[in-house]
């Protein structure tokens, strides 16, 4: 009997948006790799591919993941079940699951309305005079 061919496994839009959602929970919680680990018996290394979407997650695994990040399974992955187009990480949805996307987030949460525009106005200008595009 030949040996079976394995194929490397790819890693799917899927596998990067949970990964993704997963960090950005975690940072919102201000939960380190390293105690999330503990909280999941596993390496930091090993939630480090989760959040990049190399190692896929397991339903049990979501489960806990879910648990430990007080968030339901639906959080990471409720609207990607029967999606016609296949799911990619946008640049907004990957710099809100940095910690700048966070604590930019929190710190503008703080802020009033008049406040909250300033600081998009002099964000603006920063990013024009640095050539930068939104």
């Amino acid at each position: 009997m030949p040996a079976r061919k394995t194929h490397p496994r790819t890693v799917t839009g899927i596998d990067k948006i949970i990964g993704n959602r997963l960090r950005q929970r975690r940072l919102e919680l201000h939960i380190s790799q390293s105690e999330l680990a503990d909280k999941l018996g596993v390496s930091f290394q090993q939630v480090q591919k989760y959040e990049k979407g190399v190692n896929r997650v397991s339903t049990g695994r979501l489960q806990q993941i879910a648990t430990v990040l007080e968030s339901d399974v639906s959080f990471f992955m409720g609207d990607l079940v029967g999606s016609k187009k296949p799911p990619t990480v946008t640049k907004l949805a990957g710099f809100l699951a940095t910690k700048d996307g966070v604590e930019i987030n929190e710190a503008m949460l703080r802020l009033d309305q008049t406040h909250r525009r300033a600081v998009i106005a002099l964000a603006r200008t920063v990013g024009t005079a640095y050539g930068v595009e939104a």
